[in-house]
């Protein structure tokens, strides 16, 4: 605390004498001024520190394969701010100034703003789990909260997904981490499931060695892991056979509507017939009955 001096400034020997004696006593300006340097010392020192303590975490970051960029790059920023925050506070203590109730109205404005933006600090939460566990990342496929498209962006409040029919929707991360998530490009390789009828008194043997032949010509379908072409059931019209090749991803759709069309095709060449639902209808026609007692 800084005591106050009254000077007479109609003396010039006495106000020199009062501003020396004031300028060296306990509590005077030299003090002051060693206070004032050591608070731009411990600040000028912060700064350094809270840039190395930065790149230190940076580096760790990088190389850890399940920390995500936008991940990354919260913590080196907080990091930085946390060392810089304490070094101010710590220099305000140098410098002699209480910080106690800078505290006490910090915690207290924290609270107010809390309970104000509750919603807005769930999905905080949630985006910190998302960053940490990393069930998706930019440019996976996804589908969560019900909506399936390709995530553009994320950061620690929402994901922006660009849906297949081109419409940017915004998901709050609350919703992300409270919903299943499905990861559709999480791996380099899918099964394509397709399902072919065909007619009930038509050759199965037949059908499944053109259904063999189509998926073995396919350039896109994967050699290493065979597919499963077998008789799945026996539906009302018809015996449904499923056929189950391996693809890699991004060729996932690519195979799944060829394939449509090629068995199809072939089918029709080879005399296979593709049966629609259909049902018999008997009629019962009563004969009356002629005389009799009543």
């Amino acid at each position: 605390m800084v005591s106050g001096i009254k000077v007479d400034v109609s003396d010039a020997e006495a106000t020199w004498a009062t501003i020396t004696g004031w300028l060296t006593s306990d509590e005077g300006g030299l003090r002051w001024l060693q206070n004032l340097g050591l608070f731009l010392a411990i600040l000028l020192i912060s700064v350094f520190l809270s840039r190395l303590a930065a790149r230190g975490a940076g580096k760790v970051l990088a190389r850890s394969r399940q920390a995500s960029k936008l991940l990354s790059d919260f913590m080196v920023v907080t990091v930085r701010r946390v060392v810089l925050i304490v070094g101010i506070l710590i220099g305000l203590s140098a410098l002699e100034v209480n910080v106690g109730p800078l505290l006490a109205i910090i915690g207290a404005a924290g609270f107010v703003i809390a309970f104000a933006l509750q919603d807005s600090l769930g999905n905080f939460a949630s985006g910190i789990l998302v960053l940490m566990f990393r069930p998706f990342d930019v440019g996976d496929v996804v589908e969560v909260a019900g909506i399936l498209g390709k995530v553009e962006s994320m950061n620690l409040l929402s994901i922006k997904v660009r849906t297949p029919d081109n419409k940017a929707v915004i998901i709050p991360n609350n919703n992300v981490w409270g919903s299943s998530i499905i990861n559709v490009t999480g791996t380099s390789t899918r099964r394509v499931d397709l399902v072919f009828g065909i007619a009930c008194d038509d050759d199965m043997d037949k059908a499944q060695r053109i259904m063999e032949q189509v998926v073995g010509e396919h350039d896109k379908i994967m050699k290493d892991r065979a597919p499963v072409i077998k008789v799945h059931e026996l539906a009302d019209s018809s015996v449904n056979f499923v056929c189950r090749p391996w693809v890699r991803t991004e060729d996932y759709w690519d195979v799944y509507w060829e394939l449509t069309r090629s068995m199809k095709e072939r089918f029709d060449k080879q005399g296979i017939s593709i049966p629609f639902p259909q049902c018999d209808v008997h009629l019962i026609q009563e004969t009356p009955v002629s005389g009799g007692n009543k």
